[in-house]
């Protein structure tokens, strides 16, 4: 069909044409019914370059004389492609022509496939180009989330008011609410920097940063410090090199190889697994489990349907998942079908080869450290989306891609996704530095999207979502107001110069009333906890003797510390501690009557107990201190 023409060439250096990111999601959702897959209508099929250049509507350098051109092109009904639907907009039909031009590339090894219509993002980042700023909108994330705004016909919601600022970026970034001198401090600058120093303040208390993103890791590296494992030697913790692991913020990439190709005994429990006592499914083995627990945790794929059969989800199949398994493998692994041998032995294998692959004849510590290179290589985009998926999802109420474990399904902004994970690379995979950059973006600080309901069928993207605080941060903050923190952590992290005022939620063992508020179980993979309140949750908030003991000692503990003080004084030191605001006037002639008082002029001294307890339940009962908005 001939080479493109010096023309061509000229152009295609100018500017080049992203085949996987420009072309392949045009051809997968306007033509994939009819030339994807099985379906090739009057001979075309776009599944490969190949088949697409055996069809020979395509002139490579010459897009003139392109029937693929001519027909995307056309006025007439009854020629235009496709058929149904608009007509593609003329933006898109110079892509295609620019495409053709410049020799149509296609990424090797690249298929369209007809599943769900959609094509799976490919594996190196794409190069983004941030639109430019005017004079409200300066920050990349937002000049790119502007840009969603408008192709929606929406406005670039306004920002939240300090206060509310505060309490989110405290509870996101911390796992605690401002204490009232570091709001009044807050309130009293006038500087235009003083959320990006905030942000950078909080980021930098390494003690309470670790403690409070011990949880998350724990959750998703199902770690903990007593359950299923530990006594019988089944389980090993990774507790402590976790911690340093956060206080020290090691970066990323470095956190994903040595958890799985630990350099020393104190990170190989989570790749160790558990192994269970009896007799278990052949999907249960620990070598299953690596697979399982590294392909979810860091590229966002599940594999659990792939370790017993094909999987009727996605592109996976068994010996996919027997390929991760064979890595760590001490000994010959036999594939099981449905539980069922079948002679097959596995051959440890990489998901994507085309990053390489894994050399089957050292010894399994080696082929670990190629599987960790792999999954941290620059090219391989999946890893960097994934956890900067989860991180926004953590901040935002919702990942850029829905669900966190299914980074094959469509981000609603793939910019804003490459970007950011491109970002996080070359900030040398620094999750401060990504924190930092998100939470110092007004999108970030955006009011809440209070519209959008869970599991609607078409999301579009408006704002932050409203989130309920995790059982963690519910009891950090009561303990810190009430002085009724546990007396000794279960976990006590190895770190010379750590500084707590009190000891944490994440570092202590679940009780009844921490697992009724969402703190799971953490013996399978975890990331993401429920947002809707159970009647359990609710059961132990109205009558659980937890919070009836805490809130008893706090009424007494705050009396003693407010004796000497005016009523008022406790009251605004309350609602400071949990909402970050002080009572609305309204509120205060309401309080009169829960503290059985005519004015909270009076010295606190003389409350009775038993009323400041019930204004602390009224409080921690309110969906203001429950929600981080």
């Amino acid at each position: 069909m001939g080479e493109p023409t010096g023309d061509a060439h000229v152009q295609a250096t100018e500017t080049r044409v992203d085949f996987v990111h420009e072309i392949a999601p045009v051809i997968q959702k306007r033509c994939g019914e009819c030339h994807v897959g099985h379906r090739a209508e009057a001979g075309l099929s776009f599944n490969t370059r190949q088949s697409l250049l055996k069809a020979e509507v395509i002139v490579i350098g010459h897009p003139e004389e392109s029937e693929l051109v001519r027909r995307i092109s056309s006025n007439d009904p009854d020629e235009r492609m496709p058929p149904n639907g608009p007509p593609l907009d003329p933006q898109t039909i110079e892509k295609i022509k620019l495409w053709i031009a410049q020799g149509a590339p296609w990424e090797e090894g690249y298929a369209l496939s007809p599943q769900e219509n959609q094509t799976e993002p490919p594996l190196k980042l794409a190069e983004v180009t941030i639109p430019p700023a005017d004079d409200e909108v300066t920050h990349p994330i937002d000049r790119l989330a502007r840009e969603y705004f408008r192709t929606h016909n929406m406005t670039f919601p306004q920002v939240v008011d300090d206060q509310t600022f505060l309490r989110r970026v405290g509870f996101d970034l911390v796992g605690l609410p401002p204490t009232p001198e570091e709001v009044a401090g807050f309130l009293a600058d006038s500087a235009s920097d003083k959320r990006d120093r905030w942000v950078r303040r909080l980021l930098d208390d390494r003690t309470a940063y670790a403690d409070h993103w011990m949880s998350f890791w724990n959750d998703l590296l199902r770690n903990d410090y007593t359950g299923t494992g530990y006594i019988d030697g089944g389980r090993k913790q990774i507790s402590a090199w976790l911690y340093q692991a956060l206080y020290n913020n090691m970066p990323y990439d470095e956190f994903v190889r040595e958890l799985v190709a630990p350099s020393s005994p104190e990170s190989e429990g989570f790749m160790r697994g558990i192994k269970w006592r009896g007799n278990v499914n052949a999907s249960q083995r620990v070598e299953l489990q690596f697979a399982q627990t590294t392909s979810q945790v860091f590229l966002g794929i599940n594999m659990k349907c792939a370790s017993c059969h094909d999987s009727f989800i996605d592109r996976w199949k068994l010996t996919d998942a027997y390929g991760l398994a064979a890595i760590v493998a001490e000994e010959p692994l036999e594939i099981h079908r449905c539980d069922k041998p079948t002679g097959q032995m596995a051959t440890p294998h990489f998901l994507y080869p085309e990053l390489g692959d894994i050399d089957p004849n050292p010894p399994p510590q080696e082929r670990l450290k190629q599987y960790a290179r792999l999954l941290t290589v620059a090219d391989n985009g999946r890893t960097s989306r994934t956890i900067v998926n989860r991180i926004w999802h953590r901040l935002m109420g919702r990942g850029l891609v829905h669900p966190v474990d299914m980074m094959s399904q469509p981000a609603w902004s793939p910019e804003l996704l490459d970007y950011l994970a491109r970002y996080l690379v070359d900030h040398k995979w620094d999750l401060k530095e990504l924190i930092y950059h998100i939470c110092t973006s007004r999108i970030y600080q955006a009011v809440c999207d209070e519209s959008a309901t869970p599991g609607e069928e078409k999301y579009v993207f408006r704002g932050p979502l409203p989130r309920r605080i995790t059982a963690e941060q519910f009891c950090d903050t009561v303990w810190r107001l009430t002085g009724n923190s546990p007396a000794k952590p279960a976990f006590n992290p190895p770190v010379a110069d750590r500084k707590a005022d009190f000891v944490r939620a994440s570092l202590t063992a679940a009780d009844a009333f921490q697992l009724a508020l969402g703190r799971p179980q953490r013996d399978v993979v975890v990331s993401t906890r429920p947002e809707v309140i159970t009647t359990l949750q609710a059961l132990n908030l109205s009558i659980g003797p937890r919070l009836h003991e805490d809130l008893e000692a706090g009424a007494r503990n705050l009396l003693q510390k407010f004796a000497d003080k005016p009523a008022d004084d406790l009251v605004r030191h309350i609602y400071l501690m949990t909402l970050t605001r002080e009572p609305t006037p309204a509120e205060k002639q309401v309080l009169t009557s829960v503290l059985n008082i005519e004015s909270l002029d009076i010295p606190a001294r003389n409350l009775e107990a038993a009323h400041v307890e019930d204004l602390l339940w009224m409080i921690v009962m309110l969906p203001e201190f429950q929600t981080i908005r």
